[in-house]
């Protein structure tokens, strides 16, 4: 299972926020982020977020920024052999979840999500963009293109869904405050102008039906694609 090369130039505005996805972090990721980080930084438990995919899964299925795999890992899928794609412009990422998922037989796409991507149009059944947004570099308002590069490989009726760490419009703790300032000095996130405002209208003006919660600094979305 051999991803493509880097999909991003280190010259990219894009490539901190997935760059920091080396073999060592990966192998700490469901440690430190997933159990850790989520709890008791971000304060949106990884079994919140687990629910989620449980509810919007299909066995037509792209994760767009799987990091580990984690969640595909532990979902029912509603069919025994799901058709899962996972893209990501990084491809230790893609090895590693592809691994771990090695069971679906998952395909492997490098690709950047800003870009318009290179798949069958409406391929898919559900989208998943968890914990993507926060690290793209724009605002709400520029980074919400990902949407309109997903939303056409989607079938009618079908479903992008997500999560992001929000930097207005939500409440963190003194160390999720902290922690985001790191983060942005050091370019893995770009979220400091991320409101739930601005996520809100840009769900709005592209699906005819959408979700919008909000669980700790964590905004938790899904939109339906007319």
């Amino acid at each position: 299972m051999n991803p493509e090369p880097f999909a991003l130039e280190r010259s990219d505005p894009a490539y901190a926020g997935q760059a920091v996805y080396t073999p060592g972090m990966l192998r700490a990721y469901d440690a430190v982020v997933v159990k850790l980080s989520n709890s008791f930084v971000w304060r949106c438990p990884a079994r919140r977020i687990l629910e989620q995919y449980s509810r919007h899964l299909t066995a037509s299925h792209l994760d767009v920024g799987p990091g580990t795999g984690y969640y595909l890992d532990r979902c029912r899928f509603p069919d025994a052999s799901p058709r899962i794609t996972l893209l990501d412009p990084n491809p230790e990422v893609l090895r590693f979840a592809g691994d771990r998922l090695r069971r679906y037989r998952p395909a492997l796409h490098a690709a950047d999500a800003l870009k318009p991507i290179r798949l069958e149009p409406a391929s898919f059944r559900s989208v998943a963009l968890g914990y993507v947004l926060h690290c793209l570099p724009g605002s709400i308002g520029s980074k919400a293109v990902v949407f309109d590069n997903l939303i056409p490989l989607v079938e009618p009726g079908g479903v992008v869904f997500g999560t992001t760490i929000l930097n207005q419009g939500v409440r963190h703790t003194r160390l999720g405050h902290t922690l985001l300032r790191v983060y942005n000095r050091k370019g893995i996130f770009s979220n400091l102008d991320d409101d739930l405002d601005g996520l809100e209208r840009a769900l709005d003006r592209r699906f005819g039906r959408f979700e919008l919660d909000v669980a700790g600094g964590v905004a938790l979305f899904a939109g339906w694609v007319a």
